[in-house]
Parts: structure tokens; C-alpha cells; sequence
């Protein structure tokens, strides 16, 4: 796993007064200090974030199969990437189409005039309002003569034998709208019922990652993050799902981690690889330098210098080239030595 160190802008506070000003109490009992330095960069009051860099692809939710309740050949076939919509057809047998309509039951049984106590019914009369059908049709679990009536409304308008009685082999309910991942058949291919003809998604995308069991604690829900796009770019993102099981690749134990983004670039395709940036560490109102000015001491801690020596410091989090520092007599708009560039 690639790690990267981020810092959040941090807005320097100046003190007047010079670094050289500075008394520290008490004698300093580290090494003797180094030679002048030949530049020098501020102590700086502000917010520090540690992130940890994972690699993701974009994907699409929701993913199932797709299969066929007709026999017969296949004479039309929607294309891979394309979006369906509630009364558009999926596909066509024999010249016939096979319907998207909303739902979340599968069509179980076939659906005629006397047919009650299922909402298999009122998901097929709600359905008929929603493509301009069946306006005195009353949505309830009851198959009445106004539903028989709307069902032949809408099966003049799609081009099917006006019965009166839906089932499965004209309709397919899903939940909302698809996208077509992937057609498993092709125009002049025999179908029979059971055969998987689609494997579709929804149109939402997520980006999907990896992460290791040891980061979980990382996987926030609800955490906003960063995602970089290739090409260079960035767009903010929520951790929306975790999965609550790990999963064994190679050795190396992962958890399902989705990201929903807040706004979708065009050209963004399925799979498209992107950089995630997941907070580990935030730090706020802390003093800071570069990380290049600390020094080692002899004691084997560090030190920063000001005014001309060695001045001990402890060190906390690191972000973006720079590190938190605690120490007596800090003040934020010190000057502090650092190597010239």
C-alpha cells in the first residue's frame, strides 16, 4: 500500500520581534550547534493532516443478472453502456420486446383480471400510471377491469399481443433504471427460459477499494475524502458502504470500501483507475515547520534552530513536508534554519 503525507494550508501567524529575541530558559543540553544556516523558513500556527494514498477504480452499484422466461431467437438486443429506463424494451424474441418496469418484486406469476392479495399487482398498476396508462386504474392489490384495461393500453403501444394478462415473458421488474454492463446474447441466438441475458448495474458510480484489514480504522462511513482523477484533477467524495467482511487476496486480507463521488466528470468510464486520499490523522491550531528543519541531537531527539543554536523540540504529526513541534518559548512567525534549496 502507497502512503502520502498531506497537509491541510496552514495560515502563519506573524509575531513581532525577532528569533534571535527569543529566551529560553534554562541551558540547553544538546549538541553544540551547527553552523549558520543558509536559509530560514517560519514556525507556523495552523491545521496538519496525515492521509493515507490507496489506489481505486471506479465502478457502477447494484450489479445482477438479467435472465430470459421466453423461448424463441433474439432480434434485438440493447447495447452494453447503454441506460434503460421504465417501458423502454430490454430486448426482443421472435420481434417481441421484453419490457423494463419498476419494481422490486420479480413477476412470479401471471398477472390477469380477478388476480388480488399481491403487490406484485400494485407494483404493475403504479407501474401503468407511471407510463401514462390506466388513468382510472386505482393502485391497490386487485386486478381489476380498469388494470385489464390499461395492460392492453400498453401493450398496443409496445407492440404486443393486446391480452390483457402480463407475465414474465414480456416484463422484467427491477428497481430503477439500468445501465447495460454486459449483454450475454447476441441477435440470432436461441434463448430459452433460465438463460442469463444481460448482466446489468445501477446508473449510480462508485469508486471501489481494497483496504486492508490493518487500515479499517481509516474507513470512516460517512468521512469526506479526496479523489484524484488521472490526468490530474480532484473531486471530493463520501465513504458511503464497508463492507463487513473480509475477503483473502493473495495473503493479504481487504475490506469492500465504496466511495460515492460528489459530482461526475464526463470521460470517467467503468473502471476507470483514481486515487483516494483517506484521512488518518487531523491536527488542528498546532505549530509546525518543514520537515528538513528539524535536527538530530545528541541525546536522540531533535532540535530546530533559532537565533543561532540548537533549540530541543518534541515532535507530533507529520503532513505535507511538515511536522508538529511542542516546546517552551515557541511562537508561531519564528524563523527556523533550514537547508538552502
Amino acid at each position: 500500500m502507497k502512503r502520502m503525507l498531506v497537509g491541510l494550508a496552514a495560515t502563519a501567524v506573524v509575531v513581532t520581534g525577532t528569533a534571535a529575541a527569543l529566551s529560553m530558559g534554562g541551558k540547553s543540553d544538546t549538541a553544540a550547534a551547527s553552523p549558520p544556516p543558509q536559509a530560514t523558513a517560519d514556525i507556523v500556527r495552523g491545521g496538519l493532516t496525515d492521509t493515507t494514498s490507496l489506489s481505486g477504480k471506479i465502478t457502477f452499484t447494484g450489479e445482477q443478472a438479467v435472465r430470459g422466461h421466453i423461448a424463441g431467437t433474439i432480434t434485438a438486443v440493447a447495447a452494453p453502456g447503454r441506460v434503460l429506463r421504465q417501458g423502454q424494451a430490454l430486448y426482443r424474441v421472435d420481434r417481441k420486446p421484453v419490457v423494463l418496469m419498476y419494481g422490486k418484486l420479480p413477476l412470479y406469476r401471471p398477472l390477469r383480471q380477478g388476480v388480488k392479495d399481491g403487490p406484485d399487482v400494485r407494483q404493475l398498476e403504479k407501474a401503468l400510471k407511471a407510463l401514462g396508462h390506466g388513468k382510472d386504474v386505482t393502485i391497490d392489490d386487485r386486478f381489476s377491469w380498469a388494470t385489464a384495461r390499461a395492460v392492453r393500453a400498453w401493450q398496443k403501444r409496445a407492440g404486443l399481443p393486446q391480452t390483457g394478462v402480463v407475465d414474465a415473458e414480456q416484463v422484467v421488474f427491477l428497481p430503477s433504471k439500468i445501465r447495460i454492463a454486459k449483454a450475454d446474447v447476441a441477435v440470432g441466438d436461441s434463448v430459452s427460459p433460465g438463460r442469463q441475458v444481460f448482466t446489468v448495474t445501477g446508473t449510480d458510480r462508485l469508486v471501489h477499494l481494497d483496504l486492508d484489514v490493518a487500515d479499517l480504522a481509516l474507513a470512516r462511513k460517512g468521512a469526506m475524502v479526496k479523489v484524484e482523477l488521472p490526468g490530474g484533477g480532484t473531486v471530493a467524495g463520501k465513504l458511503v458502504t464497508v463492507g463487513a467482511v473480509a475477503t483473502s487476496r493473495e495473503g493479504d486480507a481487504t475490506i469492500d470500501v465504496g466511495v460515492r463521488l460528489a459530482r461526475i466528470k464526463s470521460g470517467l468510464a467503468d473502471q476507470t483507475p483514481v486515487t483516494v486520499l483517506l484521512e488518518s490523522i487531523s491536527r488542528r491550531n498546532v505549530l509546525s515547520v518543514p520537515v528538513e528543519a528539524l535536527l538530530a541531537t545528541a541525546d536522540g531527539g531533535y532540535g530546530v534552530e533559532i537565533g543561532g543554536r540548537v533549540v530541543p523540540v518534541k515532535t507530533g504529526a507529520y503532513g505535507g513536508g511538515r511536522v508538529e513541534i511542542f516546546g517552551p518559548g515557541l511562537e508561531p512567525g519564528m524563523k527556523v534554519g533550514v537547508p538552502a534549496t
